[in-house]
Formats: structure tokens, C-alpha cells, sequence
């Protein structure tokens, strides 16, 4: 058999039906065994780093790994940002790349490029692989590493002599990696003290994050938090892991958090986080953040605890296992809480901050209420990043697990709309919608034409200022409105752009015109992209400046 054979024989085993990625000189053998395969769906990206978006993405909708494909060189750097984007947000992506032969590696050889070399700081793990007997054993230890414990990306490189070299593969091979044994059970005595300290808290808060996704560990949290009646608020990256719509819900944190969310974690006596990293995003200035409370934190991956922020009771351990250990505790103990003075408290300041209907303008806010309005609980978000994104966060209530998509960490603008491609081949049977801003869109629209080609209909709403919009609203707010190169001065118009690449573009003109829009979009077969004007000024409110605390929010 050749390596390429067992490559492809190798993923099937693993499970795996799609894959995202262009073909090139250093990886043209994998690809002609593809060219027969039937149980492998191959989407033609139109650049590799929407390839590693759309496996990102695929892989955050499924809960399972996503596997993007590339040729040396410029193709495999080209998926570089989407490794990165994946690995600050902890998800499980598969990048194959081509490689020289290995009598040309280190020898300056055509497109030949150190992708180990580049990659090691943003995977969990990367392979070149060495003899074609080796390959059932590398596929499958790097699907084991890429979704064991922390979720991360992992790359394989393929020199293409091992793609054409012909040898006895057994594919009856086990992983038994030593030294990599994730800890996914909490230690009984922590799960005994963190009850301790949460039944005599007084003002208790839950802060979870994306843990909650990759552990689905959804039941569980909100089966604690009804237990202990404590309010729940999120990082950006845990939005949707308990349903927005929930009374003891408050939204994100942070520097774009809701002011209920902010003041809230800021008054608590206990704080229990969950899978979270306290990112610099979501704590404003750490020097303040919470400095009155007891932190609790549950993280199955050690090196996170204490990184960021000082904690009073660290558990090492799943989510969905550490949680329901408590649970179980608590349950021992015979706790029920009834409502409580904090959270009447709560709930007030959630009513005061409560969201308006969307009328009047078209601005970027009310588009998002009026998209919300518009698309089914199931219907699947991805974003952009910049205003559009911050608009979402705050105003798109994510009702059901898995449906929002985001670049978190990385913050990679042009990450939604391939996101959204990858969210699609992932669920063809939901709504998909980009919520994109024109400077974030023109980043990897090129892949329209691979919406329009593969068929994969999704829908891009363009908040469209004309502008670099976050950009501008800093040098608006800290630049005295010097807009140093932030204009994008209207162009392209999005509506033909769209139609060029075979898609359906309309310019919308106000609320009840987008809205109508959006309900036929829906049921549209076809890609569609809307352009939303919106003025040029509008700010995305709150924020918490840079290096400043929660406490300081701009209303």
C-alpha cells in the first residue's frame, strides 16, 4: 500500500467525511487517491487559510476534530492564522501538509518550508512523518492528542516520498502515549472544599467559558446553577453554554461584557469558573478583578491555573466530571436554595440593562436583534471580528449548544465567513449566518465562490461602515478622531460582488427591509449576502478601555 493510500485509509478509520483544503504539487498523491474516494467529502477551499477556518469550525459545531489539507511552502504557511485561531481557542483541528521529499528537506528545495519548525508554539503536537509503516500509528495518536483533555490543534507533515513509497501498513494499532494522560477526574477533597466555600457564600457567581463546550457539560451547569440559584455569567468563548434567554443567564464579560454581567462578577463573594482562562478580555485590569472574592477554578488543564489570575481552591479535572461532583456533594448535603437577596439584587440590575426592541435606525445593534428575531433557536452564528462581533456578543442570545462561532483569542479577522462554511458542511440542515463587518469580510470573501460551487448556502449580513469600525472607534475614543487609515471608503459594492461569484446580494434600506430579507434569505438556496449601511459613528457600548477595571466601563 502507499502512504497515500494509508493516509486516506487511515482518516477513514478515524471517522472522518470531510475535508477542507487545495491541492498542490507536495501533496498531489494524497490527492489522486482522493479523486476516487467515496466516503470522503472534499470541500475546494479557495485559500488555505479558510481551509483551516472551515475545519475550526466544523469542529467546534460537531464536538469532533476538523481536518484541513495543504501543499508545502505558501500553502501549508497559508494555514498558519487558522492553526493559531484554533489553538487560542482550544479546538480540535487536523492540518495535513505536503512536504518536500525527504533528500530535498533542508536544502532550500522549491516551496519548501520548516512548518514544524513554525507551527510547534500553536499545536498541541506536530508530526513529520518519517516511513509509510508509521502512518496508521501518527493518525491516529494525533487524533488522540488533538481531542484528549484540551482540545488543540495537531499537524501532520507528509514529505511526498512518503506519500509514494509502497510498504506493509497495519492499521491494528493502539495509542498508548506516555507522559499524556490527561487528569479528567477532580480529587474528592477539592469537590469537598469548593462545597464548603459555595455553601456559605453569600453573594455567589458561576463564570463559565469554553470548557463547558468541549466538555458538553451543559446539564450540568445549569443544573448547579439552579441548585445553588446563583446567577451565571461567561467569557465570549463560553457564550451559549447555558441559554441566553434563561433567568439566571447575564451574558458575557468583559471588555465588550453586558453591565449586568460586569457589576455583577465584580460584587461577588465566590466566584466558581469553569473552563476559562481569565483572558485579559474577559478581566479587564487583573490587579482588580474580584479581588473580594473566593475563586474557585475548575480547568482541565493545569497550566491554566493561577497563569492570569490568583485562585483560592484550584480542581484539575473535566468539566462535566468536576461539576457533577459538586452537584452530587451538594446533593449529599441536602442544599436547595430559594432566591436569595443577591439575586433579587441581580435581577434588578438585569432589568435596568435589559435590551430594547429593535426601531428606529439601521444601526449594527439593531440588525443583530432583528437577525435574532428572524432565525430559528437551532440556526447556527459565526462572526467576524471587530464591531460585528461585539454587536453579536451582545445582542445575539445564543439559545441552544454549539451554535455560535467566534475567534476568540486570536481575534482573526476574515475567520467568519469561512467559519460559516465549515458550520455548514458540518449542519446542512440549519440556518448558517456570518455576521460580518466589511473590513473582516473582504479578508476571505474570495470563498464565495467556494459557497456557490460546493454548495454551501449560507447567509452574510455586512454591518457596513464603511470603515475599519473598531479601529476607528478606538482612535474615535483615544486618538482624538484622527482616523489614520481606517477608511475603506465604501468600496466594494457587496451587492454585485455577490452576484459576481454567483450568489444573490441585496442592499437593504432599513429594519423592516432586512428583516424581510433575512426570512427569505433563510430559505434561499443559494448563498446570500446583504449589505447593511450603518452609520459610520455608531460606537459598540459598553466598554471597558484598555488596562482599566471592570469597574470602569464606558455606558
Amino acid at each position: 500500500m502507499s502512504g497515500s493510500q494509508a493516509i486516506v485509509e487511515a482518516l477513514k478509520g478515524e471517522g472522518v467525511k470531510t475535508i477542507f483544503g487545495i491541492p498542490g504539487g507536495a501533496i498531489m498523491p494524497v490527492y489522486d487517491v482522493l479523486y476516487d474516494e467515496k466516503e470522503i467529502r472534499h470541500i475546494l477551499m479557495r485559500h488555505e487559510q479558510c481551509a483551516a477556518h472551515a475545519a475550526d469550525a466544523y469542529a467546534r459545531v460537531t464536538g469532533g476534530p476538523g481536518v484541513c489539507m495543504a501543499t508545502s511552502g505558501p500553502g501549508a504557511t497559508n494555514l498558519v492564522t487558522g492553526i493559531a485561531t484554533a489553538y487560542m481557542d482550544s479546538s480540535p483541528v487536523i492540518a495535513i501538509t505536503g512536504q518536500v521529499p525527504t533528500s530535498l528537506i533542508g536544502r532550500d528545495a522549491f516551496q519548501e518550508t520548516d512548518i514544524i519548525g513554525i507551527t510547534t508554539p500553536i499545536t498541541k503536537y506536530n508530526y513529520q512523518v518519517r516511513s509509510v509503516r508509521d502512518i496508521p500509528k501518527i493518525i491516529k495518536e494525533a487524533f488522540y492528542i488533538a481531542t484528549a483533555g484540551r482540545p488543540g490543534p495537531v499537524l501532520i507533515d507528509l514529505p511526498k516520498d512518503m506519500q509514494t513509497g509502497v510498504d506493509d501498513v497495519d492499521f491494528d494499532v493502539d495509542v498508548e502515549i506516555r507522559g499524556y494522560k490527561p487528569n479528567l477526574d477532580p480529587h474528592p477533597l477539592q469537590v469537598k472544599r469548593a462545597v464548603d466555600i459555595l455553601v456559605e457564600a453569600e453573594r455567589p457567581i458561576i463564570l463559565a467559558g469554553g470548557g463547558i463546550h468541549w466538555s458538553n457539560a451543559y446539564g450540568e451547569l445549569l443544573r448547579l446553577a439552579e441548585l445553588l440559584m446563583a446567577p451565571v455569567v461567561t467569557t465570549f468563548m463560553g457564550k451559549g453554554v447555558i441559554p441566553e434567554n434563561h433567568p439566571l443567564c447575564l451574558g458575557c464579560i468583559g471588555m465588550h461584557g453586558r453591565v449586568e454581567a460586569n457589576k455583577s462578577i465584580m460584587m461577588a463573594d465566590v466566584v466558581l469558573a469553569v473552563g476559562v482562562r481569565f483572558s485579559d478580555r474577559s478581566t479587564g485590569k487583573v490587579d482588580e478583578f474580584c479581588t473580594e472574592a473566593k475563586i474557585i477554578h475548575i480547568d482541565i488543564d493545569p497550566s491554566e491555573i493561577r497563569k492570569n489570575v490568583a485562585v483560592h481552591l484550584p480542581i484539575v479535572a473535566d468539566a462535566k466530571k468536576a461539576l457533577k461532583a459538586i452537584i452530587d456533594e451538594l446533593t449529599r448535603r441536602g442544599l436547595k436554595r430559594e432566591k436569595s437577596e443577591w439575586l433579587k439584587r441581580v435581577e434588578t440590575l438585569k432589568k435596568e440593562y435589559a435590551d430594547t426592541e429593535p426601531g428606529g435606525e439601521l444601526t449594527g445593534a439593531n440588525a443583530v436583534k432583528v437577525l435574532r428575531k428572524v432565525l430559528p433557536e437551532n440556526a447556527i452564528v459565526a462572526t467576524e471580528v471587530g464591531q460585528n462581533q461585539m454587536w453579536a456578543s451582545l445582542y445575539f442570545k445564543v439559545l441552544k449548544p454549539k451554535t455560535f462561532i467566534s475567534s476568540g483569542g486570536l481575534g482573526t479577522m476574515g475567520f467568519g465567513f469561512p467559519a460559516s462554511l465549515g458550520a455548514k458542511a458540518a449542519r446542512p440542515d440549519v440556518p448558517v449566518v456570518d455576521i460580518a463587518g466589511d473590513g473582516s469580510f473582504l479578508m476571505t470573501e474570495q470563498d464565495l465562490a467556494t459557497s456557490v460551487t460546493e454548495d454551501l448556502p449560507v447567509i452574510v449580513m455586512v454591518l457596513n461602515n464603511s470603515s475599519l469600525g473598531m479601529v476607528a472607534q478606538w482612535q474615535r475614543l483615544f486618538f482624538g478622531r484622527r482616523y489614520s487609515h481606517t477608511d475603506l471608503k465604501g468600496i466594494p459594492d457587496f451587492a454585485r460582488l455577490a452576484e459576481a461569484f454567483g450568489a444573490r446580494g441585496v442592499r437593504v434600506h432599513s429594519l423592516n427591509e432586512l428583516e424581510q430579507v433575512l426570512k427569505e434569505a433563510v430559505k434561499a438556496d443559494v448563498t446570500v449576502v446583504i449589505d447593511v449601511p450603518i452609520p459610520r459613528e455608531e460606537n459598540v457600548l459598553p466598554f471597558v478601555p484598555p488596562g482599566k477595571s471592570l469597574r470602569e466601563m464606558i455606558i
